[in-house]
């Protein structure tokens, strides 16, 4: 009997040996049980809450996907590093992506795709049609992935936040710049109903946030400053306005397509109108203002088009060199590397759970012209 016990007790202690050997590899020498995987569907508030996604499980690097509306201007380049550079300071790690042009709707919304199969744990987007993203956008909501919109964000859709140009108030600071102009003001003043004085603006396209509300602000305080009654506007159904009496005709021409050969004929359809001035919704409208006058040169004072004053928005190689050389009047330029910089910003705030402490962050925008362009805080953001 006690041989059978002294085998039973052998036996017992063999097993308990050979199941600690099996548990070893996995076990940790604290004996705390591992933690459970990182369920994002489960764990992240939605993207428009205020308790947003949480920072990627230990020993993860968050990835964030950042779609823009293009990449052939060198806006978007600027954009670009901004994010970059934001990205190697916060530790995180992101993907550019933007379509070849800004009419290319199905490219952006392929992008997309791609990107959410990734499954980042944020995503920045500068929408060129919102309806054409609605389902990816309703993936992220479902997947509880935060949004974050740049540039023209992601108008009438609830994200965490957006980093952009307030583009009505910076638009508004063209036309307050254009009323500053002496020229422009004794034409104005000399205006009747009868005997009207024009200004054409070129607007890229009429379904981008950005471009729309550039538009409308320069519109807009165009109206505010010469009256009411004294301002219509044709050309488009979208600004369409009716005056009793205007002496102020703006004309307003949205280009077939964004391709520069569009923008080219539609600023060439403008100036025939025989304008007082002419203004270009941004880099790529006012491209084509440029392509139509000699890279500007017919601005100048001996020029085809030397009674027209004309006003950009962004900037570029061209247009600055045509601001330089006074040929444009002058334009607005964004902050682009800031808005790179801070739609990264954000998307770390909303995967570490810190709630958005505005829905729009306003990334500024300032007047250069031929004065104040070599002063560094205007040059800077002045990019080529």
């Amino acid at each position: 009997m006690k041989m059978k016990k002294l085998m039973a007790s052998l036996l017992a202690g063999a097993m308990l040996l050979s199941m600690a050997a099996c548990g070893g590899g996995s076990a940790p020498s604290s004996s705390a049980a591992p933690a459970p995987a990182a369920d994002n569907n489960s764990t992240a508030a939605p993207a428009n809450s205020d308790a947003p996604a949480p920072a990627a499980a230990d020993g993860e690097t968050p990835y964030i996907a950042v779609v823009s509306k293009g990449f052939q201007h060198q806006f978007w380049q600027v954009v670009k590093k901004g994010a970059d550079d934001a990205a190697a300071e916060l530790g995180v790690e992101i993907t550019f992506d933007g379509p070849p042009t800004e009419s290319d709707i199905a490219i952006q919304v392929d992008m997309l795709k791609s990107a959410l199969d990734k499954k980042p744990a944020a995503v920045c987007l500068a929408a060129l049609d919102p309806d054409a993203v609605k389902e990816q956008l309703d993936a992220c909501k479902a997947a509880n992935i935060p949004v974050i919109g740049f540039d023209s964000g992601v108008p009438g859709v609830e994200i965490y936040a957006t980093a952009a140009t307030d583009n009505e108030a910076a638009a508004a600071i063209a036309a307050d710049e254009l009323f500053k102009n002496e020229t422009f003001k004794s034409k104005l003043d000399a205006a009747t109903p009868d005997a009207p004085i024009k200004v054409g603006v070129l607007s890229q396209d009429a379904t981008s946030a950005s471009i729309v509300g550039r538009t409308t602000g320069f519109i807009d305080k165009l109206v505010e400053l010469a009256g009411a009654d004294n301002v219509s506007v044709s050309g488009h159904d979208k600004y369409k306005k009716d005056a009793a009496s205007p002496k102020l005709q703006i004309v307003v021409n949205v280009p077939a397509t964004t391709s520069a050969a569009d923008q080219k004929t539609g600023a060439e359809a403008l100036l025939g109108e025989g304008l007082a001035a002419i203004y270009a919704s941004n880099e790529n409208a006012a491209g084509g203002v440029l392509s139509a006058t000699n890279d500007g040169s017919d601005f100048a004072p001996e020029g085809k088009f030397k009674d027209t004053i004309s006003l950009g928005f962004d900037a570029g190689k061209t247009q600055r060199t045509a601001v330089e050389n006074g040929w444009f009047y002058g334009s607005v330029t964004q902050d682009p590397y800031s808005i790179g910089h801070k739609a990264i910003e954000l998307a770390v705030d909303a995967i570490n759970g810190k709630a958005a402490e505005s829905p729009v962050v306003d990334t500024g925008a300032k007047w250069y012209n031929a004065e104040n362009l070599a002063d560094p805080s205007i040059s800077e953001l002045v990019y080529e």
